[in-house]
């Protein structure tokens, strides 16, 4: 669970306090250039600001280092959300990242306003067997933005790789009802018996969840 900026400074010592300090404030700055820049440019008066690295991104890859492996996802979190990190420089932090780099990429997106557009990294995140990058992959921004037919294949993933189905946000709400994720448990639950192989009890609840009958919407009065 990511952890605030007040729980942050309550666990970390001096020197990791202040390294945070400077590290949100390199972020800070350089998302108030990037947005001045940005106006200038729309309002005709300079150029677009490049996508090539900013500062406080080198800062991304030091926070294990820094504030402790612990406490790595909330800071690099913190970092994301205080440079209002655009899709260039997320996508960047994500394609040339360590797995726990990746990782806090896909916990921060949904505090972003990306909108549908760094759906990219959570499908490629749900192409690996890493179970990490996966039950990151399956939180609020993909049950935001992934499309039905990529989001069923998002919960047979985690049953596929032992991701506990309570990772996957919204399960209640986009399961319940749905007749071809039903259909596509009863298979995955079928080849297992097959194979002579126990049936995740995670399968049964996401299955019980499809089976069930969304309820009625009820008349204004």
């Amino acid at each position: 669970m990511l952890k605030s900026r007040k729980e942050l400074d309550a666990e970390l010592d001096g020197a990791a306090r202040a390294w945070l300090d400077g590290a949100l404030a390199e972020a800070a700055h350089d998302a108030t250039a990037r947005e001045a820049a940005r106006a200038q440019a729309d309002g005709g008066a300079g150029t677009t600001p490049p996508d090539s690295p900013y500062a406080w991104e080198l800062r991304y890859a030091a926070a294990g280092r820094h504030c402790g492996p612990a406490h790595a996802d909330s800071v690099r979190s913190l970092l994301l959300i205080e440079a209002r990190a655009p899709l260039p420089s997320v996508t960047r932090l994500y394609e040339q990242g360590t797995a726990a780099e990746r990782r806090a990429v896909l916990l921060t997106l949904d505090r972003l306003g990306l909108g549908d557009r760094a759906l990219p990294l959570v499908e490629d995140a749900l192409r690996t067997n890493d179970t990490r990058l996966v039950a990151a992959a399956v939180g609020p921004y993909a049950a935001a933005h992934l499309d039905p037919h990529a989001w069923r294949h998002a919960v047979l993933k985690c049953l596929f790789t032992g991701v506990p189905v309570d990772a996957v946000a919204r399960l209640g709400e986009r399961a319940r009802g749905d007749a071809e994720l039903a259909r596509m448990l009863r298979d995955f639950a079928a080849e297992r018996t097959a194979a002579g192989r126990d049936v995740p009890a995670d399968l049964r609840t996401a299955l019980a969840l499809a089976l069930t009958t969304p309820a009625a919407p009820t008349e204004e009065s």
